[in-house]
């Protein structure tokens, strides 16, 4: 009894301590979250304190410290809800741009070299995946061209995705006048934030006027694919306009967070688009708010007629799958385009919760028989979001993600008529009660779905 009471003592206050940690860390912080994983943290503390503290205290975090910002100044609201939103945020007003989607790889291999070879001062390339392949060399190739006629090429690849790559490629690049940064490498310190937030945005920027950008990793299997096998559906476009210089600014401070050499302001020239207005979005640990998350929630309530989306992963959080839920029961027409199978085996085992409640209430939930990897919503005529956002926990509440928003009537039903096109040949998804040990693996790892 005596040599037992002073253990239990022990492991009373370990609890005590690893709560109280938390309590004090996300109040401190002002770290709001969603229930789900505030109860999830909390419940690990008190179960496995000596286990969970250390993981919490490493990927717990999930904003960077919050600078004070200063009051948004009163300004005339624009003629669009979803401008106003995005700007309360502190980024920049919608303006006009010159858009062209690419409807295959092929099409976005052509619009991104073209892009690297416009570029006459400056060149950012930010990328999740540089594949170690044939797509990945030639397009390095196009970068090494580039640098050779003068021009400042930076490359800014995240801490896991640089993994795949042979150890001596950063000194190859840096050697054929190429600048590399790695952003938040797991075996060192450089990038703010714990580890497991990554960096998952992809563009490439040429003087800060042309953009090209959308869901796609420069590697093979998202553009043409490899011997015997087909290249991923994916979704990407070419910009010239102001979202271009916004989308520059973000790579500057990425790379400045990665350690690079700042570069000199661009002088921008003199230039009128005529296209439609597009918005620059970036979300992610580095802003004040969920953007794209709360965007998205936001327009589930303005939509009065339809709800088009595809995504390689679906895990939605509560909130955003409630406010698809009542979208629906409003009348609100919602399909989902999702792989049957996609690359990442666990986020296809969960999501199957949120399936059946969606299809349910009312959710046409189409199951795709190829993996698509693209990273689209439409609302009614209103809105259309396209960029590296997936729309699960991961993506919208911790990845360092970026989107663009686009206004314009032609370029929403551009993206209507792609997701639309996926519909034909897709089965729906069965929406059959689980059985009980399915329904508890599903509970259990829905309660760390958002680091899946």
């Amino acid at each position: 009894m005596n040599a037992w009471f002073p253990r239990v003592t022990t492991h009373s206050l370990a609890i005590v301590i690893s709560v109280l940690t938390y309590v004090l860390t996300t109040r401190v912080e002002r770290d709001r979250r969603p229930p789900s994983i505030a109860i999830a943290w909390v419940l690990g503390l008190i179960a496995l304190p000596y286990v969970v503290l250390p993981m919490y205290l490493m990927f717990g975090r999930r904003k960077l410290p919050r600078r004070i910002s200063p009051p948004l100044e009163k300004r005339p609201r624009s003629n669009h809800w979803a401008e106003d939103l995005i700007e309360s945020f502190g980024l920049s007003p919608a303006a006009s741009s010159d858009v062209r989607f690419h409807r295959d790889g092929l099409e976005s291999r052509i619009g991104l070299i073209a892009t690297i070879e416009r570029a006459t001062q400056r060149l950012d390339v930010c990328t999740y995946i540089l594949g170690d392949d044939a797509l990945g060399r030639e397009i390095t190739g196009f970068m090494v061209a580039c640098a050779q006629r003068g021009v400042r090429v930076r490359l800014l690849l995240d801490g896991v995705g640089a993994l795949q790559l042979p150890r001596k490629w950063a000194q190859r690049l840096n050697d054929a006048g190429i600048e590399t940064a790695i952003f938040s490498p797991l075996l060192a310190r450089r990038t703010q934030g714990p580890r497991n937030l990554r960096n998952h945005r992809k563009w490439a920027v040429a003087d800060a006027e042309r953009l090209w950008a959308g869901g796609r990793n420069l590697a093979a299997e998202y553009f043409i694919g490899s011997a015997g096998v087909a290249p991923w559906s994916d979704l990407s476009f070419e910009l010239a306009g102001p979202a271009a210089a916004a989308a520059a600014a973000q790579f500057e401070a990425d790379w400045a967070a990665a350690g690079g050499k700042p570069a000199s302001p661009i002088m921008a020239a003199e230039c009128h688009y005529s296209g439609c207005r597009t918005q620059f979005l970036p979300s992610g640990p580095d802003q004040m708010e969920d953007t794209v998350h709360a965007l998205l929630i936001d327009a589930c309530f303005q939509a009065t007629e339809r709800m088009l989306a595809v995504s390689p992963y679906f895990v939605p959080d509560a909130s955003l799958e409630t406010a698809m839920r009542l979208a629906v029961r409003r009348g609100v027409k919602i399909d989902l385009c999702i792989p049957a199978k996609s690359n990442h085996i666990l986020a296809d085992f969960v999501r199957n919760r949120s399936l059946r409640a969606l299809s349910n209430a009312g959710v046409s939930v189409h199951l795709l028989s190829y993996m698509n990897h693209a990273k689209a919503v439409v609302f009614d005529e209103s809105i259309a979001i396209c960029g590296s956002c997936n729309l699960d926990s991961r993506s919208l509440l911790l990845n360092y993600e970026s989107a663009v928003v686009f206004y314009g009537t032609p370029q929403i039903e551009w993206l209507a008529h792609w997701i639309e096109d996926l519909k034909p040949g897709a089965r729906p998804f069965d929406a059959t009660p689980p059985g009980l040990w399915r329904d508890v693996c599903e509970g259990l790892l829905l309660t760390v779905a958002y680091q899946l």
